[in-house]
């Protein structure tokens, strides 16, 4: 059974040679640019799924423009509550 623990003392030895590299600043531009990526495509997606949705209901009933632009302002202020709500996350887990 000296295997075992063989095994145990060698893994120790190897995970302290591993040193783990520190986050430098492209870390952090990298994490930004992400985040900024996501905060865009969630305004825009609500934007583009709210101009759809008034297209649909506008074809289906015939009342061309007023579908599509309540539901383009609709789907702009639901974009804009998802960007506050992911940001306000976002800043909660820099905090820590």
């Amino acid at each position: 059974m000296n295997i075992p623990e063989d095994f145990k003392t060698r893994l120790k030895i190897a995970k302290s040679k591993i040193k783990r590299p520190p986050i430098n600043e492209e870390g952090k531009r990298g994490s930004f640019m992400g985040n900024a990526f996501k905060l865009g495509t969630e305004l825009v997606a609500a934007v583009a799924v709210g101009t759809i949705i008034g297209f649909i209901l506008d074809s289906w009933f015939g009342t061309k423009p007023w579908f599509i632009i309540i539901f383009f302002f609709l789907g702009a202020a639901a974009g804009m509550l998802n960007v506050i709500r992911v940001a306000n996350k976002m800043q909660k887990e820099d905090k820590g």
